[in-house]
């Protein structure tokens, strides 16, 4: 069966490196949370804020090794009063987990996009 997996980060500035290193500890937790193999990934789709446009998040994902997994980058719309700053994933996997035994990981400023799912 196929489950999506969300997460997202915020970071402090528009740069490179604090983009991907955000993304990478993102993406560390999600696998970690939900003991995912990359074997069993089907893709990865990020977002970012349009404040957000110094690298590309699937970088990071490379740089970790999903190399083979297929990725995306997407801006997100600009909404009035949206978090800024924002790195939002979309992880999808082969997994024989219930939906509710899915884990969501919400990081730094992006926990207030989800706080029932904080912890």
């Amino acid at each position: 069966m196929v489950r999506a997996i969300r997460g997202a980060v915020t970071v402090e500035n528009n740069d490179k490196d604090e983009i991907l290193d955000a993304v990478k500890t993102l993406l560390e937790k999600i696998i970690s949370d939900n003991n995912a193999a990359k074997e069993d990934m089907v893709s990865i789709i990020f977002t970012l804020t349009p404040d957000l446009n110094a690298v590309f998040p699937a970088r990071a994902a490379r740089d970790l090794g999903f190399s083979d997994v297929p990725l995306m980058c997407m801006s997100e719309i600009p909404v009035d009063g949206a978090l800024e700053k924002c790195i939002r994933v979309m992880l999808t996997l082969n997994t024989d987990k219930s939906l509710a035994e899915i884990k969501h990981v919400y990081l730094k400023g992006a926990v207030a996009l989800r706080p029932d799912l904080a912890g």
